[in-house]
């Protein structure tokens, strides 16, 4: 099933496109968050911590292929936008060529440095071997992560967000099912957490695949698509790397973020982990918008319709403004009590965690609305197939970020790593917004 956004009214499209997109990434979420739920409940503070520091790093791989992914099938929609059948099954036979072949790479290189990129964040001892199986089997597992992201990204970029939520649930609920049994029946511990991820994702990306073959024959590729085309792949490339290389300078401020929290010991680690999971959901709303307003941009840019996308922009920035707020207050409100989901209330070192937990939630949670105003903007310019400011948005989230871990956390302690989300975000806000209005007044003038 495939939708065509450029006609009808921009907030409803957009509003019903987001939707199933809240839904579906924030199931991806809840991935992570159930690994850490069950880990800290019954396997301990120290387990929570080993699992919880390696976010970081997941996020430095993880997100590289998120990236490179929502990057390369942007030119999927404008192909579909354009009506050029043939243009888009040409570019799902590049994006899997490409998306493997960077995958493969990926975890070539970040494999064998696994327990060393590790020891140089300055892992406490005691969380060090838990942190490394857990990580060493999702970084394995890279290669299956793609082929799932991948096929969600080729469908969303059609105008479908509910099928792949619908796939993604399915998926998150393999993934229920499999980690008990493999933390508390099989007794793996915790690279039973990381090995019930993996698989899931495996028998998620076997339901994406034979969910296009059935329902998706646009995307029907033939002999002659999986011809190299040097014009059709740099096409992509322009668009996807420079997304994918964004992610992994944002990541790569998080793992200087991380080094400054490991420095403060077992217990600031394990609140920063806890609280990574909860932002990570809460934050779906925007992020959801944000990639519906890539998708909508994409096929619009495509037919050439600009009108459109100003008034899509300026409808989307009202409903993400309103998410931002009213879960910014949710978190605020009840923080502790979701922090209480992650170590219990009577466990060891249990009220320091929470009293951490909620600075953090507290700092972020009221500020919400520059990362709404981000992220609408930074996908817009995606959507239209400009990478170069997105990437300088990277640069100066990594600046403002490592400055909050170097500078901050030295003389406010957890406080400091607290302000380095809404630091960076600020600083990524700028040049987007900036180059958003500038594209704006040429974009009209060209309509």
């Amino acid at each position: 099933m495939t939708k065509n956004l450029t006609e009808g009214d921009p907030t409803r499209l957009i509003f019903f496109f987001a939707l199933p997109l809240v839904a579906g990434n924030m199931m991806q979420q809840l991935y992570a968050f159930i690994d850490t739920l069950i880990v800290g409940r019954f396997l301990g503070v120290n387990a929570l911590a080993a699992v919880g520091c390696t976010g970081s790093l997941m996020f430095l791989a993880l997100g590289f292929l998120m990236g490179f992914c929502t990057g390369v099938t942007i030119y999927t929609g404008q192909r579909f936008g354009a009506g050029d059948r043939a243009g888009v099954r040409q570019s799902a036979a590049a994006c899997i060529m490409l998306g493997v072949a960077v995958a493969l790479t990926l975890t070539a290189i970040v494999l064998p440095l696994t327990r060393t990129l590790l020891v140089l964040m300055e892992t406490p001892p005691e969380i060090l071997d838990g942190a490394y199986d857990f990580i060493s089997i999702v970084f394995a597992g890279l290669t299956i992560f793609l082929l799932l992201y991948l096929q969600n990204c080729l469908i969303r970029a059609l105008g479908d967000s509910t099928k792949p939520m619908i796939l993604l649930a399915v998926t998150l609920g393999i993934n229920i099912a499999l980690e008990p049994i493999a933390i508390l029946i099989l007794g793996w511990g915790i690279p039973g957490a990381a090995l019930a991820t993996v698989i899931s994702q495996a028998i998620g990306a076997l339901l994406f695949y034979i969910y296009i073959r059935r329902r998706v024959p646009v995307l029907h590729t033939r002999w002659s698509d999986w011809k190299p085309n040097r014009a059709v792949l740099m096409a992509h490339l322009r668009m996807g790397l420079p997304m994918a290389f964004q992610s992994s300078v944002i990541a790569i401020g998080a793992i200087i973020v991380q080094v400054a929290l490991n420095n403060l010991g077992a217990l600031p680690v394990a609140a920063y982990a806890a609280t990574q999971k909860i932002d990570a959901v809460a934050v779906m709303p925007m992020l959801s918008f944000g990639y519906a307003m890539a998708a909508y941009t994409a096929q619009n840019y495509g037919a050439q319709k600009y009108e459109r996308i100003r008034m899509g922009v300026h409808a989307c920035l009202k409903m993400s403004m309103a998410f931002a707020v009213s879960i910014g207050i949710l978190l605020i409100a009840f923080g502790t009590f979701f922090l209480e989901l992650f170590v219990g209330a009577d466990a060891a070192g249990a009220e320091e965690v929470i009293a951490y937990g909620h600075t953090y939630l507290v700092v972020t949670g009221s500020t919400y609305t520059i990362l709404a105003l981000l992220l609408v903007y930074r996908n817009v310019l995606q959507g239209l197939g400009q990478s170069v400011i997105p990437t300088i948005a990277g640069a100066m989230e990594l600046i403002m970020r490592a400055g909050a871990a170097v500078f901050l956390c030295g003389t406010l302690g957890f406080l400091g790593a607290c302000l380095a989300n809404p630091l960076a975000w600020l600083g990524a806000a700028i040049p987007v917004t900036i180059a958003y209005f500038w594209t704006e007044r040429t974009l009209c003038h060209a309509s």
